[in-house]
């Protein structure tokens, strides 16, 4: 399958032409947790009795982001090989409707969303960072790597972000897909009143 490298001319929306015009059709938007919503680290601290509390830092701008794609009318969502309570928790405070996790294999979940949301692989773009995403990567109508990306899901994608996975990558992504859409200003007032 052909992808769209990043490129040096974007349009005036963010993304290129050809990225663009896959952007407007996005009516789903999921992607991976760890490396992608997160810098990839997965802090462990330990308690007295064995077992540990998972802790994670999470973007402001990425929730911000994540707001403005679901006031837009966008469904949002994570396929995640982990299961974490924190992961659960800031889903719910940024409004995603879906959230699937504890699954290393993410291909059931994406078409098990694809269902459930009633949509085409054409109206799906996914965010990823690493191999797991592939299978889903290389389905959706746009392919989104974040700049931290191994160097095989940086190849599937169509458009890879300059920000990194934890560092408002995603932010950058959403803004693209509702500037392409022509939703991007108005969201982006509506945050301001």
């Amino acid at each position: 399958m052909a992808r769209i490298a990043r490129s040096a001319r974007a349009g005036s929306n963010g993304f290129p032409a050809a990225v663009a015009a896959r952007a407007r059709k996005i009516r789903v938007l999921l992607m991976d947790v760890d490396g992608v919503l997160t810098g990839g680290q997965v802090y462990l601290l330990p308690q007295l009795d064995g077992t540990a509390v998972e802790m994670k830092a999470f973007h402001s701008q990425d929730g911000a982001g994540l707001k403005l794609a679901r006031d837009a009318g966008l469904r949002t969502g994570v396929i995640s090989g982990r299961n974490s309570a924190a992961v659960t928790r800031r889903a719910a405070e940024v409004g995603m409707e879906f959230v699937y996790q504890g699954r290393a294999e993410k291909l059931s979940a994406y078409e098990e969303i694809l269902r459930v949301a009633g949509v085409r692989d054409a109206e799906v773009a996914y965010i990823g960072d690493d191999l797991p995403d592939l299978p889903v990567l290389e389905r959706v109508g746009l392919a989104v790597a974040v700049a931290n990306a191994v160097p095989e899901v940086r190849r599937a994608a169509h458009h890879v972000t300059r920000r990194t996975g934890g560092d408002a990558g995603v932010r950058e992504a959403i803004e693209g897909i509702l500037k392409a859409q022509g939703k991007w200003r108005s969201v982006a007032n509506q945050a301001r009143a």
